[in-house]
């Protein structure tokens, strides 16, 4: 690939010099592996841009440069998870920078937002397949942090030769990058750690291991390294950010600064009990932020793999403290969940309302709301912290399109129900949803290592049915008015509704299509072939979600991936004329089937 991009950036220097000879000439076409601009165009057609800004003008002066901080450490993030994702990424991107400086044209601005959407060169398209729309190799199911284009059964051959049992741990562990036993590989991770001394002392066993495996390369075994000595240039980088945003913001809100110091640590040591536990039982003033790599939904090979995300945040005070009050009693809905060995729970959930003041690498995007950290060990001992994005859930723009998407499916009749109430409290009790119910085996394990690729779309079906379920207990605690609870309901259809068949691949879609199906299986939606549309059961609501979620739990509990595979494959059917009809209703109806998010506190 070195030497296309050298090819690429030679065309770049040429381009230039024809268009500043000859003014009046057209721009040239871009070279091959771009996409035209009659590819591209459709999809920027289909892309609303959100601009979100947030008021920071009655923060103290070590507030606000804390936040100048943490901005520059999410550029990090956002880097190094493209990377994550694709190796050639960020070279990919440079050269586009380039071609669009040399010679600026409708094409290349459509491929640099396709990049910023996307966050990398590979993009979905209105029929739901990935493509890539700059010259770099098709997406990988272990993206980059396993050797590239190396399948799962080339690793188990390779952890099958480890009697001991200690690469496959190695391999499933959150935060490891796989690679080959290669000796360039070897020898620039033993260079890491010699220019990282700290690095030495809190990884004391890795350069022994390293330099054992200097004599074995090429014999096509494999080992681990921590993210911290992969990434270990950016993540110092970030551990220094970090401790100045500390130092910064010490005297206005000391607990944030103990917080973002003991994450900077966690980020060198790759153990992130000290930082998560000061995030979770912390009170913090008026910024929070997700700093660290949690989510595992775009690990395709294993589903284990976490991604870099950085979330700065404001905190909305008066609707945080209403919130906290409101959503006490958990213990009871814990209990009252449709399985057995219910567990003890906190019930002083560490939840906030907040403006987003910038997202990057995962948690960039239409992001709603997160509940983090995700192993069961930490949550046992210190509970989660769920943030949920206001200026997000009640941005007009896309709630108009969420309303206009629902009318599409079920008329304009039922979609009335639907409300910016329902949305949200829908949200925040998908997210309560994940702290309730099954986070470990019958045997103890936890569920990502139980159920690999299979742990996402499970977890995040339990969060949705949850959600559902309890509703109609809240309506009795007088949580919920009569329309709070008929919207919930109605944003809870809003939810399974596609546009296009799933990939398997797509955590989110693939629950959202499984609910579908099972509420047409057991009455709780119908689809009227006259009309074309679907109509809800609101009376059978309760029941069915209560149905399904038990069905969820058992599966979780039982731990048998085989099992959570029949259950996936069983409702995960899809029918052209019905599912297809509908997708195609909300196609028509809808403005925007993309959203590029920018940030006015990033001159954006």
């Amino acid at each position: 690939m070195k030497n296309l991009f050298l090819i690429l950036l030679s065309l770049t220097l040429a381009t230039a010099c024809q268009t500043q000879n000859n003014k009046t000439m057209k721009p040239a076409s871009l070279p091959n592996g771009y996409w035209s601009l009659e590819k591209s165009q459709p999809l920027i057609d289909e892309t609303q841009t959100i601009h979100l800004t947030t008021n920071l003008s009655e923060l103290s002066t070590g507030e606000r440069i804390a936040i100048e901080k943490l901005l520059l450490a999410g550029n990090i993030f956002q880097r190094l998870y493209e990377k994550q994702r694709h190796p050639q990424a960020q070279s990919s991107h440079h050269i586009l920078v380039q071609l669009d400086k040399a010679n600026s044209s409708q094409a290349t601005q459509n491929l640099l937002n396709l990049y910023r959407l996307y966050r990398g060169p590979i993009a979905t398209t209105l029929e739901n397949k990935r493509e890539s729309f700059l010259p770099v190799d098709p997406i990988q199911p272990g993206m980059n942090l396993y050797p590239w284009k190396i399948t799962k059964e080339l690793i188990e051959a390779a952890v099958k030769e480890d009697a001991t049992g200690q690469l496959r741990e190695e391999v499933l562990d959150l935060r490891t990058v796989v690679r080959r036993v290669e000796i360039q590989d070897i020898r620039a991770d033993i260079a890491t750690l010699r220019k990282y001394p700290a690095l030495k002392t809190l990884h004391p066993n890795l350069l022994g291991k390293l330099q054992a495996l200097e004599t074995k390369q090429g014999t096509g075994g494999i080992y681990t390294v921590p993210y911290a000595v992969a990434y270990a240039d950016d993540l110092f980088t970030a551990n220094q950010l970090l401790n100045e945003a500390a130092d910064a913001i010490n005297k206005d809100d000391w607990e944030f600064a103990r917080y973002l110091r003991n994450k900077a640590r966690d980020l060198l040591t790759n153990d992130y009990e000290s930082g998560d536990a000061s995030w979770v039982t912390g009170h913090f003033k008026n910024i929070n932020a997700e700093i660290g790599s949690y989510e595992t939904y775009n690990d395709e090979l294993y589903g284990v793999k976490t991604f870099f995300a950085f979330s700065l945040l404001l905190t909305r005070q008066a609707e945080t403290a209403a919130l906290r009050q409101a959503i006490k009693g958990l213990q009871s809905l814990e209990d009252s969940l449709p399985y057995l060995n219910h567990k003890k729970i906190r019930e002083d959930i560490p939840i906030g309302v907040y403006d987003v003041i910038a997202d990057f690498g995962e948690s960039r995007g239409i992001n709603t709301a997160t509940i983090l950290p995700n192993e069961s060990y930490l949550a046992r001992r210190y509970g989660r912290t769920i943030l949920l994005r206001a200026n997000i859930l009640r941005e007009p723009n896309i709630f108009e399109d969420m309303t206009r998407k629902l009318t599409a499916a079920v008329g304009e009749e039922q979609a009335k129900e639907l409300t910016l109430d329902g949305e949200f409290y829908n949200t925040v009790w998908h997210e309560v949803g994940h702290y309730l119910g099954v986070d470990r085996t019958k045997d103890g394990r936890d569920l990502g290592i139980a159920f690999e690729d299979n742990s996402s779309t499970l977890e995040e079906l339990k969060a949705d049915l949850v959600s559902l379920f309890v509703a109609k207990a809240l309506h009795k605690q007088g949580y919920y008015t009569d329309a709070q609870l008929r919207s919930v309901y109605a944003a809870g259809i809003l939810r399974v509704l596609l546009n296009n068949k799933p990939r398997r691949d797509q955590p989110h879609n693939t629950m959202q299509l499984m609910q579908w199906n099972f509420f047409m299986e057991n009455d709780l939606l119908s689809f009227d072939q006259t009309t074309k549309t679907l109509h809800i059961h609101y009376d059978k609501y309760h029941d069915v979600a209560g149905k399904m979620l038990a069905k969820t739990l058992d599966v979780q509990f039982q731990g048998d991936k085989a099992v959570s595979e029949k259950f996936i494959d069983q409702y995960t059917t899809w029918d052209e004329n019905l599912h297809g009809i509908v997708a195609a209703n909300i196609r028509a109806q809808q403005k925007f089937r993309f959203r590029l998010l920018k940030y006015t506190t990033l001159g954006e």
